[in-house]
């Protein structure tokens, strides 16, 4: 099972955002908007094209998307909830 972030933020500002953030997964940019197109979950906000909702994928090892969640702004996804949903795919459950 692997974990990571993606975001539109540059691939120098994630350096220093898991340097913050002491995150133990990589973050992926996503500067051109390709994930967040194809995932879906683009959204213009303030006057800003293609800002991510923000949103948690669960894809299994054949890159099948088995679950999305969306959040609203300044809601946290359940992380040991989604740890779970993954550690199930795993299992094959």
């Amino acid at each position: 099972m692997a974990v990571v972030g993606v975001s539109r933020d540059s691939p120098y500002s994630h350096i220093e955002w898991s340097r913050r953030l002491s995150l133990g997964y990589p973050l992926l940019s996503d500067w051109n908007a390709e994930a967040v197109r194809a995932f879906g979950v683009s959204q213009d906000m303030d006057g800003l094209a293609d800002t991510p909702v923000r949103s948690v994928f669960v894809v299994d090892g054949e890159g099948v998307v088995r679950a999305a969640h969306r959040y609203a702004d300044g809601e946290l996804p359940d992380v040991e909830e989604l740890l779970d949903e993954a550690a199930a795919l795993n299992r094959g459950s």
